[in-house]
């Protein structure tokens, strides 16, 4: 699959197969991920990925999770200063982006959840996330499409693009 047929044909999936994702195919992705633009070479990411246990305590949470084949964390280191914190976590999306088209092209859907339980106190101290140095960004979810969804409308380029002389 070429770069542009993965962009345009990539969905957000959110009801997976059972089936267990291979180590081999989410270190595909997430070293696709480290290679992601980031300004001065910060490298802000981390990437933790869920085991079978670290999977239930988490579901604990939300037993919806027990339907997501794989879980990995992301965060995002934090710097002092306001502006590189900002670039870090443009850096760490970059990354995610990454991430998901390399997993969609090897038939791999992938839902970013930023909800609830990202945010719950919790979640960070389980998956190790030292909240004054560090950012969870979100929780990756992987596993291979049960269903893919119909691409949704987007505005015409023309609404969205403005030209300058």
């Amino acid at each position: 699959m070429d770069i542009s047929e993965a962009i345009f044909s990539r969905r957000t999936i959110k009801d997976f197969k059972p089936d267990r994702v291979p180590d081999e195919i989410l270190e595909r992705a997430l070293t696709a991920g480290q290679w992601a633009q980031n300004h001065r070479m910060t490298e802000p990411w981390r990437f933790i990925v869920l085991g079978p246990e670290t999977h239930r305590l988490l579901a604990a949470t939300e037993q919806k999770l027990m339907t997501k084949p794989r879980i990995i964390g992301v965060a995002c280191r934090l710097n002092g200063d306001i502006r590189q914190q900002r670039e870090d976590y443009a850096a760490v999306c970059c990354a995610i982006q990454n991430i998901q088209l390399v997993a969609w092209a090897e038939g791999v859907g992938m839902q970013w959840s930023t909800g609830r339980v990202v945010q719950l106190p919790q979640t960070s101290e389980l998956l190790n996330v030292d909240t004054a140095h560090e950012e969870l960004v979100g929780l990756l979810y992987f596993g291979y499409p049960a269903t893919t969804p119909a691409p949704p409308a987007r505005k015409p380029l023309a609404e969205v693009m403005q030209r300058l002389p």
